[in-house]
């Protein structure tokens, strides 16, 4: 008896994790419808304003802007890695630490230096476990960071290229395609591409030369293009690293959803096995317990 209620035993604790995982993915399917109506409400207008800043650029082609201007003499490039705050979400953080890391390569191959910045617990504890020194790591964001909670972060990269401190700042983070398709990105903030350089969706700074190419748009400006990018380029900077945040968390909670879909599967599967195997060892045991009572039963004539 020993062995079937060992076995029972198991399959107990396997359907308390099931009905654990099971709960955790109801929690991550909620948070992803949630996080994805932000994402796709704020993404018309992050698409919008990366027009209009595309517009106003080509058409006052003599306008000079700090985040407009190129630091070729600076070799040193500032990288914002956006991993989580929690695991048990699949290979989510794996895939953007491997992506960050590529990077960091690349600029090492091509004499750069890197500056990392972390935001989620699971960055930085990384690159802390490896040795890799830490410009800044933004702690005691939440989850799913407001507008509010992001400006800053774009206002001091911002102001760090402007004073010649970076030639680039970029971002690291899960960009969110479909529920079933999310890949990790590496985002060129700054400075502002006046050009497209690659295949990238109107709505982001890289991507807004393309989308301007494609229309000719005429403006009538006032006040005059400076003054209106003065004010447009920061609002651009701020709008598609929040839109970065957001495609970030959404991606999360898909990965989450998706795992504990995952791990359910799996102890469904386990439980059902185990009650097998159980059934097999208390059968077992009852035969050899019928077997001792006729033997002595027989042994009594």
């Amino acid at each position: 008896m020993a062995k079937a209620r060992a076995i029972d035993e198991r399959r107990k604790a396997v359907n308390n994790i099931k009905k654990i995982t099971r709960t955790m993915q109801l929690i991550a399917t909620a948070r992803y419808q949630q996080s994805l109506g932000r994402a796709v409400n704020a993404k018309p207008y992050t698409e919008k304003i990366a027009e209009v800043m595309a517009d106003v650029t080509a058409a006052g082609a003599d306008v000079k802007h700090p985040l407009l201007k190129q630091n070729p003499d600076v070799k040193r490039e500032a990288i914002l890695v956006l991993t989580s705050n929690r695991g048990l979400c699949g290979g989510y953080n794996a895939n953007i630490i491997r992506a960050a890391r590529n990077k960091i390569k690349d600029n090492s191959e091509a004499g750069i230096e890197t500056d990392i910045y972390t935001v989620g617990k699971k960055g930085s504890t990384y690159f802390r476990f490896v040795g890799q020194e830490l410009k800044k790591d933004f702690t005691g964001l939440p989850d799913a960071p407001e507008f509010l909670q992001v400006e800053p972060i774009a206002t001091g990269f911002m102001d760090d290229y402007e004073a010649g401190v970076y030639s680039a700042v970029s971002i690291v983070y899960m960009k969110y395609l479909t529920a079933a398709r999310q890949v990790p990105d590496c985002l060129k903030l700054l400075p502002i591409e006046q050009e497209s350089k690659g295949d990238h969706s109107a709505g982001t700074p890289e991507g807004a030369g393309a989308a301007s190419a494609s229309r000719q748009v005429q403006y009538d400006f006032s006040p005059d293009p400076q003054a209106l990018l003065t004010e447009l380029l920061p609002v651009t900077v701020k709008i598609c690293l929040f839109q970065c945040f957001n495609d970030a968390v959404v991606s999360e909670n898909v990965a989450r959803m998706v795992a504990m879909k995952s791990a359910t599967d799996a102890a469904s599967e386990m439980s059902k096995l185990l009650g097998q195997q159980f059934n097999r060892a208390r059968q077992s045991q009852i035969t050899t317990e019928l077997l001792d009572i006729m033997g002595g039963v027989e042994a009594l004539k």
